[in-house]
C-alpha cells in the first residue's frame, strides 16, 4: 500500500470524524461557548488541562495567536508534555490519587472559574478527581473526552467513575477505543492515532499487559509506522527466546517482552528516546 493512498484515508477518517463532531456535538458546542463567555463576562477566570498527549491540545489554546488570550494552563507537574522519562511514568502519575487536588489547591483557581479537561479515555485518577474536586470548589467544569471508553472500558479511579460523570458539559470526541485508524499489510495493530491525541501511552500500556509485557500490538505498530521507510520484506525468525516472530522492522528498532535482555548488548535498539528500556545516558544498560 503506498503512503499516498494511507495518507489519502487518513485525511477520509478525519474528516469524516470532524463531521460527525460537528453534527452530533452542535448542541454541545454551543453551551459550552456560551458558558465561556459567560464566564468572562462575569469576571471569572478560564483554565484548561490535560495529562500526557491529552496536554498538548490544552496547551494548543493558551497563548495562541488568533486564540483566546484569557486561556490559562493549569499544568499538573510530570504530566504536562510527553518529556518524561521514562514515558510509563507519565502514565502512571495519571493513576495517582490525590494529585489533582494539590494542584487545584495551589493554583488560582476559585469559585466562578471554569476549567475545560481534556482526556481521551477520561477513566484516570488526575481526570476524574480534577473534575470533582473542582466542581466542589464552585468551578463550572467542560470534559472533552470520548464516551466509548465510558461505555466499553472499565475506570481506573476508586469511584468507579469517568471524568464525564463529573462534568457540567461533556464534549464527545467521537475517537474509537485504541485511537488509532488505519491498518496496513505487514501491521499487526491498527496504526495513526486520531485528531485526539491523549492518552495513547495508556493503550499501549494496556496491549504489553494483554499481550504479555513490553511486546504488545501497540508498541509495534507505533515503531511499524515510525519505521515504514526502513521496513525490510517480512520474513520470519526466532525472536529473543528462541520463539518464532515476524521481523517487520530491523533489529535497532524492535522491542519484544523480552527486550530488557538486549539492553546490555544494544542499547540503540528502540528509536523512542524515552522507551522504559532504553538506557539513559550514563547509566547501565542491563535494563530497569
Amino acid at each position: 500500500m503506498s503512503d499516498s493512498k494511507l495518507a489519502g484515508q487518513f485525511f477520509d477518517a478525519a474528516i469524516g470524524l470532524l463531521t460527525r463532531v460537528r453534527d452530533e456535538e452542535a448542541e454541545n458546542i454551543a453551551a459550552a461557548g456560551a458558558a465561556i463567555a459567560d464566564t468572562v463576562e462575569a469576571g471569572g477566570k478560564l483554565f484548561t488541562c490535560g495529562a500526557g498527549h491529552s496536554s498538548l491540545p490544552a496547551q494548543d489554546v493558551v497563548y495562541r495567536a488568533g486564540g483566546l488570550a484569557l486561556m490559562n494552563l493549569l499544568p499538573v507537574p510530570g504530566a504536562v508534555g510527553v518529556d518524561v522519562m521514562p514515558a510509563t511514568l507519565g502514565s502512571a502519575l495519571e493513576r495517582v490519587d490525590g494529585l489533582a487536588s494539590a494542584v487545584l489547591d495551589s493554583s488560582p483557581a476559585t469559585a466562578g472559574d471554569l476549567l475545560v479537561i481534556i482526556s481521551l479515555s477520561g477513566r484516570n485518577a488526575l481526570p476524574v478527581e480534577m473534575a470533582q474536586n473542582a466542581r466542589a470548589l464552585g468551578l463550572k467544569v467542560i470534559g472533552l473526552t470520548s464516551v466509548a471508553y465510558a461505555e466499553n472500558t472499565r475506570s481506573r479511579h476508586a469511584s468507579g467513575g469517568f471524568l464525564r460523570d463529573h462534568c457540567d458539559i461533556v464534549l464527545d470526541s467521537k475517537i474509537a477505543i485504541g485511537d488509532a485508524e488505519l491498518t496496513a499489510p505487514g501491521v499487526d495493530a491498527p496504526l495513526r492515532p486520531r485528531l485526539d491525541r491523549g492518552d495513547q501511552r495508556d493503550h499501549a500500556g494496556d496491549a504489553r499487559g494483554r499481550r504479555g509485557g513490553a511486546g504488545g500490538p501497540g508498541h509495534r505498530a507505533a515503531h511499524a509506522a515510525l519505521g515504514q521507510r526502513r521496513r525490510r520484506p517480512r520474513v520470519e525468525r526466532p525472536d529473543h527466546d528462541g520463539v518464532p516472530g515476524p521481523d517487520l522492522l530491523p533489529p535497532l528498532t524492535r522491542r519484544t517482552a523480552h527486550c530488557r535482555k538486549q539492553a546490555a548488548t544494544d542499547p540503540r535498539r528502540c528509536l523512542f528516546l524515552s522507551c522504559p528500556f532504553r538506557p539513559l545516558p550514563g547509566h547501565a544498560t542491563d535494563g530497569p
